[in-house]
């Protein structure tokens, strides 16, 4: 005899499912053999694709106000610049800190919520920044394993700077979705996939690089990328994320870079020491802590 899974348990899966699907983004990427920034094109023209096409069957059209198209536009210039910026990270420090690094924008996000909306921050958030600056700072210490790789400062760099644009992908987000709550989610993702879709061709036409894909690895990963990274983890993300509360979410949430890191390992042999492992763990932890710390708002 079967039994129906209850909504928190059904949804508490679909996070499990997203995040182990979007921790393979990374490894799709690695495993391309294109230039960085045609991976970041075929991702969002392919999801973006597929998500009109689920669209077209679920009629979940919407009227477009010109002001919530300009924030469509906003949001899509800023990914375009998260993952133009990340795709090139993970050549340089690899898919498992790449992602990482990009989780930080918990706190960037966090600072931004102190400065614009008076919220404060409370203890909890104190010693998540603590922990974070240890684990960074294990993590790119000299005489490391990973630290030797050429270029590898470049790449953290371009790390922390994906965090960056990634916050202003997401708060470009919250206020269309804030003033604008009678448009469907799906739609609103389907056009800032295809918007930056369009943008990142721009540039990798202008820089000379080439649309062909070599091989047939090349095409499964792309494929497999656009459908699990951009379409199939994010939909269950964002059905599951409602019915679940914050810190759980945010610590279900947290197989994604740790997974990463984890592929990193298992299948680009990566060089980790103990301090590369203490690093990871700390600043998983610190990412954990700032996502599901509470904050008061004095307006």
């Amino acid at each position: 005899m079967t039994f129906p899974l209850s909504t928190k348990t059904s949804a508490v899966l679909k996070l499990l499912a997203g995040a182990v699907m979007i921790s393979f983004s990374a490894v799709f990427v690695k495993i391309a053999h294109v230039e960085p920034a045609v991976s970041a094109f075929y991702r969002m023209a392919i999801g973006g694709l597929f998500l009109l096409i689920i669209i077209a069957l679920t009629r979940k059209w919407n009227r477009l106000p010109s002001h919530a198209f300009f924030l469509m536009i906003l949001s899509a210039s800023c990914f375009i610049l998260d993952l133009i910026v990340w795709h090139q990270s993970i050549f340089y420090v690899g898919p498992g800190l790449a992602t990482i690094l990009a989780n930080f924008q918990v706190f960037i996000l966090a600072g931004t919520g102190l400065f614009l909306y008076k919220e404060r921050l409370g203890p909890r958030y104190i010693i998540s920044v603590s922990l974070a600056v240890m684990g960074l700072g294990l993590l790119i210490l000299p005489g490391t394993e990973a630290s030797s790789a050429p270029h590898f400062y470049f790449g953290v760099v371009l790390g922390l700077v994906t965090a960056l644009a990634y916050s202003g992908y997401l708060l470009s987000l919250r206020s269309l979705q804030k003033r604008h709550r009678d448009l469907s989610p799906l739609l609103v993702i389907a056009i800032i996939s295809v918007l930056t879709a369009i943008g990142i061709g721009l540039h990798v036409a202008t820089s000379g690089a080439s649309f062909v894909i070599p091989d047939t690895q090349t095409f499964l990963a792309l494929i497999a990328y656009g459908v699990m990274g951009q379409v199939l983890g994010w939909v269950l993300i964002s059905k599951g994320i409602a019915y679940v509360e914050t810190s759980k979410a945010g610590l279900i949430l947290l197989l994604q870079p740790t997974l990463s890191f984890l592929w990193d390992i298992l299948f680009f042999n990566r060089p980790t020491g103990l301090l590369d492992l203490t690093g990871a763990t700390l600043a998983i932890m610190a990412i954990y802590l700032g996502t599901t710390s509470r904050t008061n708002s004095h307006e």
